[in-house]
């Protein structure tokens, strides 16, 4: 740190008790300067000669035959005036990046200018100031950190603006011209690990990182820091990834890091709410250059907090843009008061249809005939793609977190797992886990409830796994087991085409789809709507599902009593082929029996129809059958 001596004399400065300094001379004091509590038993004589002020002060206690003064008002207090009182002596007075400030607005409270005595006081410090604090990277920071407690003095002095300055200047040079100490914890350079330190048995400069300064800055106030920020923005030669580094390091520092402690206390939160709007407005505007799960840990902040509702809109469609890189804990929000959820699903329901609604616009772009433009848009398709699958399969997740919620209502789990399209979900093994999971915590709900639940869920997209756990899941309605099992049985028979069983397998699986002449229906009957229905000849009724169920783990687990109810995502015993074909395969009459209905019944219960799960379009029904079909069995 660089530092100053001023005068040449000893210093004869004493103290006592805790309220009393003086001059330790032969001479009698003859003036009181009075600073708060504290009072300094000084001469008249070196302190008028420099201090223009003071001149005017003791000529009016002399009128008055007063020889005290008070000065209480003087910025910096008892500590910056005894700097101005030692430097009148003549007294030896370090200066450094910790006291310069604030001897400098007391000397400028004295009037100590160059036109009372050359080479006063506020001349050697501006001296000082130019030639060493503002050349010096962490002095000025000290110097400007000390601002804060000297205001309005330092307001109208031009030494901030200097420092802020010098700060932006060497923030924004090349990291390799960086020469001066600095501060940094985040990680462990190559260099500092031992890797690649040595070359040839010399030793490699060590390469200083492009956010070098992030630490040293997060020790100023918010005011100040936003200064600093957007002077080193409008030099324009720093990343928008470091700007967006350097917004995290002092969000972690002053603002996310006791914040829902100091907010369950009751403490005082508007300091870290313009913190947080501060951060907010510094945000870079490219995409990337801040991750999705700092900014939803913001938006966490802002409704903790109370932020204005634009603040939180502006970090809605940031995360909107970017939701792909986001996890399902980052997204566990809770509730703002007055709802009775846990977690806050409609803010998440805000933030997709943000995402959706980016995608769809830059989506909606045109082929130009070059050829890289071209393969601009395909390359912008494929990563649209896979945002949105990966978009999905976060959403799944995060339903079977809040499905786990007695409070959450039905229409909002629906309504959130339907904002994601079908196409994007390759697998519905998570959203199945989900919609288990609701089941599970809400058992009151009516058949009409779940069946809609169940709706969202497409069978023919469950892995094997996944559709041995539905079999047995006692919570399912007994229709969405029953197509479980019919699509099971079609992809064992495509399995096992070259057996004869199977072959015959497949042609009674081909008599019950619809065919083209419009002989048969498309439509299908819920066979969980009423007793009757269930007991009537046609459907299969709890006992032929249990007797299958049956049958099933004794061809899977070869007669053991062993239950499959474990999660989905649990592997079991690796099996060869012909093994799980024949435990995918069921006799001809069950199946029909599963299958069929009376004519009668079925086609007299036109108002008891329903879609199948995860499929809405008639066209899928030739290729893919997804119904029960009220045609019976030839």
């Amino acid at each position: 740190m660089k530092h100053m001596k001023l005068g040449s004399k000893a210093d004869v400065f004493q103290t006592e008790g805790s309220n009393i300094r003086f001059v330790a001379t032969e001479l009698v004091t003859d003036i009181i300067i009075s600073i708060g509590d504290v009072k300094f038993y000084l001469h008249k004589f070196p302190l008028l000669s420099k201090s223009s002020r003071l001149q005017r002060l003791v000529a009016s206690s002399n009128e008055e035959n007063n020889d005290e003064v008070d000065i209480s008002d003087i910025p910096g207090g008892p500590s910056a005036f005894e700097i101005c009182a030692k430097f009148c002596y003549g007294m030896i007075v370090t200066l450094n990046a910790y006291n310069v400030l604030s001897a400098r607005c007391a000397a400028e409270y004295l009037e100590m200018f160059e036109t009372i005595d050359k080479g006063n006081l506020i001349y050697k410090i501006d001296v000082f100031l130019t030639s060493s604090v503002f050349h010096a990277w962490k002095d000025s920071i000290v110097v400007l950190q000390s601002t804060k407690s000297l205001q309005p003095w330092t307001e109208n002095s031009k030494v901030i603006n200097h420092c802020i300055d010098s700060i932006a200047s060497k923030a924004s040079i090349d990291s390799s011209e960086v020469e001066w100490s600095y501060t940094y914890n985040r990680k462990k350079l190559l260099s500092e690990n031992g890797v690649g330190s040595h070359w040839n048995g010399v030793r490699m400069q060590q390469i200083v990182p492009k956010d070098w300064w992030v630490e040293d800055l997060c020790e100023l106030e918010i005011d100040l820091y936003k200064r600093v920020i957007l002077t080193i923005k409008a030099k324009g030669r720093t990343p928008a990834i470091v700007f967006g580094e350097a917004l995290r390091a002092y969000a972690f520092r002053w603002l996310l890091g006791s914040l829902e402690d100091a907010v369950s206390n009751g403490i005082d939160c508007a300091k870290r709410r313009a913190a947080l709007e501060s951060i907010v407005f510094l945000l870079p505007t490219e995409k990337g250059s801040v991750s999705c799960g700092f900014l939803l840990k913001l938006l966490r902040a802002a409704c903790l907090l109370g932020s204005g509702e634009s603040y939180r809109d502006n970090l809605v469609k940031r995360i909107g843009m970017q939701l792909d890189g986001a996890s399902v804990a980052e997204l566990l929000m809770p509730a703002t008061s007055g709802e009775n959820t846990v977690y806050n699903v409609d803010l998440i329901m805000v933030i997709v249809e943000e995402f959706m609604s980016y995608h769809r616009e830059n989506g909606k772009m045109t082929f130009q005939d070059d050829d890289e433009e071209i393969m601009e848009v395909k390359n912008f398709a494929s990563v649209s793609s896979m945002s949105m699958l990966a978009v999905a399969k976060l959403i799944d997740e995060y339903l079977g977190e809040i499905a786990k919620d007695p409070s959450l209502p039905l229409s909002k789990f629906i309504a959130l797992a339907e904002m994601v399209s079908a196409s994007s979900r390759q697998m519905h093994d998570e959203l199945y886990h989900a919609i288990d999971l609701y089941l599970k915590e809400h058992p009151s709900l009516s058949k009409s409830e779940k069946k809609r639940l169940c709706g969202l869920m497409d069978c023919k997209k469950l892995s094997q796994d996944a559709c041995m756990h539905a079999v047995q899941n006692e919570r399912l309605p007994l229709r969405v087991v029953v197509q479980v099992l019919f699509f099971e049985q079609v992809r064992a028979s495509a399995a096992s085409a070259r057996g004869g069983s199977a072959a015959e397998l497949s042609s009674a699986v081909q008599s019950l789809l619809p065919r083209e002449n419009g002989n048969s229906y498309g439509s299908s009957r819920s066979a969980a709507t009423t007793t009757t229905d269930e007991e009537g000849s046609g459907i299969p009724t709890s006992s032929d599902i249990n007797s299958f169920r049956s049958m099933r783990l004794a061809n899977n687990c070869g007669g053991s009593d062993s239950s499959l109810s474990s999660d989905i995502n649990k592997n079991g015993e690796d099996k060869s082929t012909a093994g799980k074909a024949k435990a995918m395969l069921m006799p001809k009459k069950i199946l029909s029996k599963l299958w069929s209905g009376k004519t009668n019944v079925g086609e007299n219960s036109s108002s008891d129809t329903s879609e199948s799960p995860g499929s809405a379009n008639p066209e899928e029904l030739k290729s893919t059958p997804s119904r029960n079909m009220r045609r019976s069995m030839p």
